[in-house]
Formats: C-alpha cells, structure tokens, sequence
C-alpha cells in the first residue's frame, strides 16, 4: 500500500496546533480542492480525500491523542496496531480493547460513542472597537456576530412544517450498527455509522426549504455587550450562551468580543495610568504660575512651580483609570516639556541677552572658530 503523508503535513500544520488552527486550515483546503470547483481534476479529488482523511482524525481529540502517539498506527490497522490501551480507530469504527476483555469474558457486549449525544455548539468570535474614555469608563456597545441558530421554521428538526421525521429502522435510531466477530480471543462486535441514515438515527423525507434539512441555519445577530471600566486593547469578553447553537439539543456555544482601545490625541496609558506631556513656556517655567490641565474627568487647574525643570513629573491622584477588577482608579502622571521659543523678534532677543547679562551670561555675538 502506498505510504500514508503526516496528517499535519497534509493541512499545513505542527503537531501542537490548536484546534482553530486545524479547523481553519482544513476549510481553506477543503474549498480550494473541492470538486465542484475542480470538476474531473482527479488530482484534486484526491487531494480531497487526503485533506478530509486528516481533518476527521485531527478534529476528534480522542484519534488525535492516539495518532500523536502512535502515528497512522494509531488510527488505521492496516498499519498494525500498537495503538496502546486507548483503543484503535478503523475507519469510522469504534474499537477498543475494552471491547476484547467484555467479549471474552462478559459475553460479547461491546460499548461505543453515542453518536446522537448532545454537544456544545462552537464558539463564535468577534471585535469591537471603543474610544479611550469608554475604556477607562465603561459602555454598552452593539456587535454583530455570524453564529448558527436553530432553525426557527422547523424548530430544529430539519423536516418541512406539518411533517417528523421517521425513525432509522436499520439502526433503531441509534445511528450505529453492530456487526459480531468471532476471532481467536472471542466474539468481538465493532459499530459502524448507520449507511441508511448516515448516523444520524432518523431519516427525513421531507427537509425544511428554509434550512434544507440540517435544523440549523447561519444568521448575523446584533447583540448588545457591556463593557466593563479598566479593559484594556486586545482583551476579550466573553458572553456565555451567544455563541453557535448546540447540535441534539446540546448547549450553545460562547460569543467571544475582543476589545479594541482607539489612540487617544493627548493621552497614552500605562496599566491603571494615564500619561500626558504638559508643554508649557520658558517663562511659566521661570516664574511659576497656574495651569489647566485637560484629564479624563475635564480640565484641573495646576500651579506649576517656580523654576520648574523641563522633564518634571506630577501627580494628579484618581485621574487614571479604573481598575478593572475593583479598588477604584489609577493615577494621572504630567511630564512638563519646556518649549523654546523660536523666531524671536530683535526687541525679544535683546530683552534675552538683557536677561543673560543679568544672569552673568556672555550673551555677546562670538566669532566662529574655523575647526581645522
């Protein structure tokens, strides 16, 4: 038989990825190499194969633990086994060697994975972007999401209204079949997904024309999220609940916000911190004197100092921003930068040197030493 790729190799990935990662990279490959999109390209059409071979392994964390252990061995026995205790995957079988020792000694019973249990619907993901004061403040804002919903025409069923759906008499509803072996350890019985009804324990003949069957349709639902004050750029909230919906009556899923913080033209913020450079004149810087200063809150006036130095920090206490997870709010640092001024009139330059010579300066106009 021909040598079977890496399954991560297959969707582009490392062993590690997360299951997004594989997700994502299985719906880009699986719509490149669709074939309705490459009709009579066998090429692609095995590729195909490949692509959806790797995904139905990767995708399910118990055959992905196997095959990251023991490889194609793992998970397909023409390989031969050495899948270890945690049982063997055959090609949509479920075999485990639980299932030998209950065959040999307890009658040759055999236990697989409700195919028909109820799952958690996937989460959904979204941004949002607020300005620097909602931030530090807090606020409600809208978000629209691309989620999966139960389909409200059919309430879920997938059937057409006035019509159920009849329940798979080759697999009783169970959506497996189970088929006995007898081996030289004993009677082993292995399932398979039901071929009549394609697992799903029921078969309809009249589909939803909304939903086409499936009970579930993708919708862009707007939905109002509070934002707490203090978050910070690139965090994320989560609402419980508002992601997709469940499949066989499964809980939905959780809708996660990441929150974008717009630049502020005055502020920058460190932590709880606000930051602000104050630019003030050489004279106010001299003299001293009273200031506003424009914080979250409005403007506060400030008496700067007599002789204050450019590069000085103070404080204005409870002008930050709020802490996240309580105990009020952060503190507003000020840095003054002393401007210099420039294009001076004559009359201003000589009330300068005037200053200078006051000071003890030589303010004189000095001859340019030629630098050899």
């Amino acid at each position: 038989m021909a040598e079977k790729r890496d399954y991560y190799e297959v969707l582009g990935l490392q062993q590690g990825c997360s299951e997004d990662d594989i997700k994502k990279a299985y719906r880009q490959l699986a719509k490149k190499y669709h074939p309705d999109v490459n009709p009579g390209n066998k090429d692609a059409e095995a590729r195909f194969k490949e692509i959806n071979e790797a995904y139905e392994v990767l995708s399910d964390p118990e055959k992905k633990a196997r095959y990251d252990q023991f490889g194609h061995a793992g998970v397909d026995p023409s390989y031969g086994g050495g899948g270890g205790f945690g049982g063997f995957g055959f090609g949509g079988m479920d075999f485990d060697l639980g299932d030998i020792f209950s065959s040999i000694f307890g009658g040759g019973t055999s236990s697989s994975r409700n195919r028909n249990a109820p799952r958690k619907g996937e989460r959904v993901v979204t941004e949002v972007t607020i300005s620097f004061e909602e931030a530090a403040f807090g606020c409600e804002k809208e978000v629209t999401a691309s989620r999966i919903e139960t389909c409200d025409t059919c309430a879920g069923t997938g059937c057409k209204e006035g019509t159920t759906p009849e329940r798979c008499a080759n697999c009783k509803g169970t959506g497996t079949v189970t088929s006995s072996n007898r081996t030289p350890f004993g009677v082993i019985q292995t399932s398979v997904e039901c071929p009549k009804c394609g697992g799903r324990g029921k078969i309809i003949h009249q589909p939803c024309t909304v939903c086409r069957g499936a009970g579930l349709v993708r919708r862009a639902k707007k939905i109002r999220v509070s934002i707490p004050a203090g978050i910070d750029d690139g965090q994320t909230i989560s609402l419980r609940g508002q992601g997709n919906a469940g499949i066989n009556g499964g809980e939905p899923g959780d809708l996660y916000v990441t929150v974008n913080v717009a630049r502020h033209p005055l502020f920058t913020r460190e932590g709880n911190a606000v930051l602000y450079d104050l630019p003030i004149s050489i004279v106010l810087a001299t003299l001293g004197g009273e200031v506003e200063v424009p914080t979250l809150d409005g403007k506060v006036k400030y008496t700067i100092p007599e002789g204050t130095q450019s590069g000085t920090v103070f404080r204005l206490r409870g002008k930050g921003i709020t802490n996240l997870r309580g105990g009020g709010r952060g503190d507003q640092f000020v840095t003054v930068r002393v401007e210099i001024p420039t294009g001076l009139t004559k009359e201003q330059k000589d009330i300068l040197r005037k200053f200078g010579e006051a000071l003890g300066e030589d303010t004189s106009a000095k001859k340019k030493r030629k630098i050899l």
